[in-house]
């Protein structure tokens, strides 16, 4: 049994890390940096600099920043200034408009905005803005995770100042997370207690529906979706699952003026922990409380791996959602706790070393093989079948399992992902 204050704990950091979000996660950060700096300067500012670690660059460069056109850094910097509003966090650019975009291309145009990689600090995550206006300058700096502000200042002035390692956000320190625990806490805890995680369904249903009804990105759920689509794949539960996804994501990497329920400080993580389990509930005719602590089983997974993977890597995100998804549509289909770990197993057995080449249209392709995986990842399962520790990476153990995964997308892989930047930043 899991205590009343540690269910509360895990209550409290699933809602702190299933938000809402527009646009991709890694330039809103930025655009949410340089408004709060903004704020703090009290006016337009003259100029803007920051310094970005490669990590940030890489997932900023190729994705669609809502109700632009654009993709990339630039204008979400220009709009983080102009119409920026810190208080609404990863929905920071919510209140954009036409009038705004062109203000920004004018901003830009007029050479503003310098941008620079980060050579000191080692964090992943980390982003750091001087704005300058009327001979004084703010800056604020955010590092490892996507809103947690460390560092503030106007002029001389010193306004916050903490390590990273002290932005902690109630509960995170108390939650030492298992997989049994995720499990056990998804069917101990009254499902009214639970009932919020509808709203990532509702959410994320109706991106799915704006990238059915466009032409976002590559529009690869609306060609899973065609007659050329169903004739090849047919209309089944499969790829159902499929198209419903993908069309999420291609109106996110897009820049579709919708709001997502993110996991773990990614949207397309969020999209991947909620549609595959939703999808199947629906073509299985499960009940409501069994999808609701399906969808806390996929979303909690997820956050317990991000938590010992961190939130950016050169593994694709879609790796550790799609993993969470697999376990959540397990439970859907009777699965015990015994064969929701198998399923964990199978799909890190497969997708582990999926690179991470930075957020854009084609995420939606990989979303895809993520949570076509984690259907077949959960058919094995649920007939017990399941990769050994004789096999790879595999240990008898899950979490061991989980812990060799992480160590080789967090520490394994760095040089991959120095390669990957280098081969983004030198094309052509």
């Amino acid at each position: 049994m899991i205590a009343k204050n540690e269910k509360e704990a895990i209550i409290s950091l699933i809602k702190q890390q299933v938000v809402p979000a527009i646009g991709c996660t890694e330039p809103m950060a930025v655009a949410l940096c340089v408004a709060r700096a903004t704020e703090i300067l009290g006016t337009k500012p003259e100029r803007i600099a920051l310094r970005l670690s490669a990590n940030m660059i890489k997932n900023a460069m190729g994705v669609g920043i809502p109700g632009t056109g654009l993709i990339g850094l630039p204008i979400a910097v220009a709009l983080g200034a102009l119409v920026g509003k810190p208080e609404l966090g990863l929905e920071v650019l919510r209140d954009s408009n036409k009038q705004a975009v062109e203000e920004g291309k004018q901003y830009i145009a007029e050479n503003r905005i310098e941008i620079k990689l980060e050579e000191e600090d080692r964090d992943k995550l980390f982003i750091n803005v001087i704005c300058h206006a009327d001979g004084h300058e703010a800056e604020a700096r955010i590092k490892t995770h996507h809103t947690d502000f460390v560092f503030l200042r106007k002029d001389s002035e010193v306004l916050l100042q903490q390590d990273s390692a002290a932005v902690h956000h109630d509960g995170d320190c108390e939650v030492d997370l298992t997989l049994r625990k995720v499990y056990d806490f998804a069917m101990e805890t009254d499902v009214e207690d639970l009932r919020f995680i509808l709203e990532a369904k509702r959410l994320n249903e109706a991106a799915a529906a704006s990238g059915l009804h466009e032409n976002y990105g590559h529009q690869l759920g609306k060609t899973m979706c065609s007659p050329l689509g169903q004739g090849i794949m047919g209309n089944s539960i499969f790829s159902k699952i499929l198209s419903v996804t993908s069309c999420a994501c291609d109106a996110r990497m897009a820049g579709a003026m919708v709001p997502v329920m993110s996991n773990s400080g990614s949207g397309n993580q969020g999209i991947c922990t909620t549609l595959p389990v939703v999808v199947f509930a629906e073509e299985n005719h499960n009940t409501e409380e069994e999808l609701i602590r399906a969808l806390i089983i996929s979303n909690l997974t997820a956050i317990y791996i991000k938590q010992h993977l961190g939130s950016l890597s050169a593994l694709c995100g879609c790796v550790v959602a799609s993993t969470g998804s697999s376990c959540g549509m397990t439970y859907l289909m009777g699965g015990t706790y015994e064969q929701i770990s198998f399923s964990v197993k199978n799909m890190i057995a497969n997708l582990t070393g999926m690179i991470c080449d930075g957020a854009k249209p084609s995420c939606a392709l990989k979303l895809t093989t993520g949570v076509s995986t984690a259907v077949m990842s959960a058919m094995l399962a649920i007939q017990n079948k399941h990769v050994t520790s004789a096999e790879g990476i595999i240990d008898d153990d899950v979490d061991h399992s989980i812990r060799n995964l992480t160590a080789i997308g967090s520490r394994g892989m760095d040089i991959t992902d120095r390669y990957v930047l280098d081969i983004m930043t030198h094309k052509g």
